[in-house]
């Protein structure tokens, strides 16, 4: 009987979270309909119980971690120049996210056929990616190192992110074998080396500071990510709670490199005291209403290979 008032909040909340939710996604540059989500072992491109669909399953800490994640690669010079001189994220930044949503939630959730197909279409892509950066060097997306990169700063801050701000408390064991699933895309896309564990990427990271710096590229690219993609008051509100918690990921010396850094200890102070218990009161909101919900049916049926799913991740495009 405690439970009728909440169920009876739920039934009338529903029409209005259905409406908030596709707003949502709308917003994020998300698609509305469900993707279907492969449960077959033998089909499936990754594990279909395995840490990277758990991490990749939620929308708000995969927001904030691919935030951040766009923040660590304006360092690397030539990933970069890249996406400065072939990109036209400033003029269509939800084009953009759609089509990294759609990669990110194929590879996670779709067949062997469905990803395979994914990371041709982007290797293609990568052929056209070449040219000279600032400092005279040249560049091309498919160099196996620059993909390496790319993926690690990626899937690092996914994970990082799901730790400080996902539903699920992550063991180390758990962290290691996500870095463990998600390396065969990076192989796939043209790595010939990638990180697998937590100390590997700490590792990787360790050896490729001294290559990475602020050029003026990457602070442009930072003050278009601090503006965001949101126009109305409310999304603003909620993007600027976004990514005042992808900074918070960042490592020191990247928040310090692209001057997002207080004086002193002040960095840990306001995140420990404002930045992460708002941004986790913010993303159980985001999770509440990209939750998808079920309609109540008089049969249970058997549960097929594969679903007509709508995971609440970046994935729903």
């Amino acid at each position: 009987m405690a439970t009728v008032p909440l169920r009876l909040l739920q039934g009338l909340g529903a029409p209005a979270r259905v409406d908030l939710s596709g707003h949502l996604r709308k917003a994020m540059g998300l698609g509305r309909e469900p993707v279907r989500m492969s449960m077959d072992p033998a089909e499936s491109y990754l594990p279909p119980d395995g840490a990277a669909r758990m991490v990749h399953a939620d929308l708000p800490s995969m927001l904030i971690g691919g935030i951040s994640a766009l923040l660590l690669q304006t360092l690397h010079p030539l990933a970069m120049a890249g996406v400065a001189e072939h990109s036209n994220y400033q003029a269509d930044p939800l084009g953009r996210l759609r089509r990294t949503a759609s990669f990110v939630g194929t590879t996670t959730f779709g067949t062997v056929r469905e990803a395979e197909k994914a990371v041709q279409q982007v290797r293609r892509v990568h052929r056209r990616v070449t040219g000279v950066a600032p400092d005279g060097r040249p560049y091309s997306a498919g160099d196996p190192e620059l993909v390496t990169f790319i993926h690690t700063a990626e899937v690092s801050s996914f994970l990082e992110s799901a730790r400080r701000f996902g539903p699920h408390d992550l063991t180390p064991e758990q962290c290691d074998q996500y870095y463990d699933e998600v390396a065969p895309v990076a192989l796939a896309l043209g790595a010939e080396w990638v990180p697998r564990s937590v100390a590997d990427v700490d590792g990787y990271f360790r050896r490729l500071r001294p290559e990475l710096h602020a050029g003026a590229q990457a602070l442009q690219a930072r003050d278009w990510l601090r503006r965001g993609v949101a126009r109305r008051p409310e999304e603003r509100a909620v993007y600027v709670v976004l990514h005042s918690a992808a900074v918070s990921l960042l490592p020191p010396w990247a928040r310090s490199e692209l001057g997002l850094s207080a004086p002193g200890p002040l960095d840990l102070l306001v995140d420990t005291v404002a930045v992460i218990p708002v941004s986790r009161a913010v993303s159980a909101g985001l999770r509440w209403l990209a939750t998808p919900q079920r309609a109540a049916t008089p049969h249970r049926a058997a549960t097929p290979q594969s679903a007509m799913v709508s995971p609440p991740s970046m994935a729903t495009t």
